[in-house]
């Protein structure tokens, strides 16, 4: 099947897609904060650079293009044209995802990949970010102690 477009038009927009701010990663993000999750963005001293990252959970997510990564579903089949182009590309993403998890996961970090097809249901996928993450707030972060809070509530009566 032959591409219905230029060389130059499949350029410009392949060029065109970001690896950041994309649609899916701008969903999980916007339901992450409604849920009343706060995280850090693409931190660039972790390897493959997690999507959304909680350094004091020690939890970092992936928001993966079932296409790019090579998800079994109906928006992760490859195109019928160059094939053996496409196949060692996405293998080549796939080989990398699974580098960056083991090596995430031998530095003491849990991850969790949320795929673009699992976001037509933002229940479902809520669910499961709640279940990985545990509680809002804090988190693992660890409470300021009795004195300090003590000596917090008299500074604020004073004033």
């Amino acid at each position: 099947m032959a591409d219905t477009r230029t060389k130059e038009q499949r350029s410009r927009i392949m060029k065109s897609v970001g690896s950041r701010d994309t649609s899916p990663e701008m969903t999980v993000r916007r339901l992450l904060h409604r849920l009343g999750y706060r995280y850090r963005l693409h931190r660039r001293d972790l390897p493959g650079q997690p999507d959304l990252v909680f350094p004091s959970r020690r939890k970092a997510i992936f928001i993966h293009g079932c296409f790019w990564h090579g998800h079994d579903c109906r928006k992760g089949k490859l195109p019928k044209s160059r094939t053996e182009y496409w196949t060692a590309k996405i293998r080549a993403n796939q080989d990398r995802d699974a580098k960056v998890v083991a090596c995430l996961e031998d530095a003491c970090w849990q991850t969790l990949s949320v795929w673009q097809c699992e976001l037509k249901s933002l229940d479902a996928i809520g669910r499961a970010l709640r279940e990985f993450l545990g509680p809002p707030g804090n988190g693992s972060r660890i409470s300021p102690s009795a004195d300090v809070r003590r000596r917090i509530g008299k500074r604020s009566k004073g004033s």
